[in-house]
């Protein structure tokens, strides 16, 4: 409260304008208010005061100024104002919106993938295999009733054992008429059925014969529905010879 009282009296003071005209107009009143004489006493009273009237007011601008300058070496001096405020930067840390780059993943080493040795698959069946040469043909002489498929087969060697069968797909009407053979029939065991939606003809050789080696025939013989196609008419070879078993297969062309 001290440093507030002091500071208004200061700017009370510096700001403090004394108006010389306003009191020595005062002074000439109360001067004239002291004269009720005549007119020629109050010009030589007149006359005889402006001396003290001078003095009156300038001893008056003196005290006012004394007592300003008494005021201000009695107050302390307020320190001035900075011309400018400073402000201060806030404490708070900045927040960062960037994550942290996740660690990276470890490579994985290239694994060099080693092919397995598969076991050697049995080759497909043929129409030929070792000593045995084959080929399934249709008859010329067949005709939109009845139809021959004829197997020829070709051996280098001669068979110990040998089976031969011949599958006529059942595709209507399909009915034996009979078959042949080029070599003995006392030498083979015939037989032909329906087996699994086809006509089966089958000839096994007998125990303690041999087939010579030369070309040699089978053929089948059956009555069909028109238009009949061979084309899911298949055979299949067995044969044993010195060197060991062989197995040909195939289908029948017109």
């Amino acid at each position: 409260m001290n440093d507030e009282i002091g500071r208004r009296l200061r700017e009370a003071a510096q700001e403090h304008q004394p108006d010389r005209a306003r009191m020595l107009a005062r002074v000439q009143r109360g001067t004239a208010g002291t004269t009720h004489g005549v007119v020629g006493a109050r010009t030589a009273g007149i006359g005889r005061s402006w001396p003290r009237v001078a003095f009156a007011g300038l001893a008056a601008a003196g005290i006012v100024a004394v007592a300003g300058i008494a005021v201000a070496a009695i107050l302390p001096e307020t320190p001035p104002k900075p011309d400018t405020a400073i402000t201060l930067s806030s404490p708070h840390p900045t927040s960062s919106t960037t994550e942290p780059a996740p660690p990276a993943q470890p490579t994985q080493p290239n694994r060099t993938t080693t092919a397995r040795a598969t076991p050697d698959a049995p080759p497909p069946l043929g129409d030929s295999a070792g000593p045995l040469t084959s080929r399934g043909t249709i008859d010329p002489h067949s005709h939109a009733f009845w139809t021959q498929n004829t197997l020829t087969l070709t051996t280098t060697q001669p068979l110990t054992a040998l089976t031969v069968e011949l599958r006529v797909k059942q595709t209507g009407g399909v009915e034996s008429t009979g078959q042949w053979q080029t070599g003995p029939t006392d030498d083979f065991t015939i037989a032909v059925e329906e087996l699994d939606g086809t006509v089966l003809y089958r000839w096994t050789l007998k125990p303690g014969h041999a087939v010579p080696a030369a070309d040699h025939a089978f053929a089948a013989q059956y009555n069909h529905t028109a238009n009949r196609t061979p084309q899911a008419d298949t055979y299949t070879v067995h044969a044993t010879t010195a060197d060991g078993t062989f197995t040909v297969q195939g289908t029948f062309k017109g």
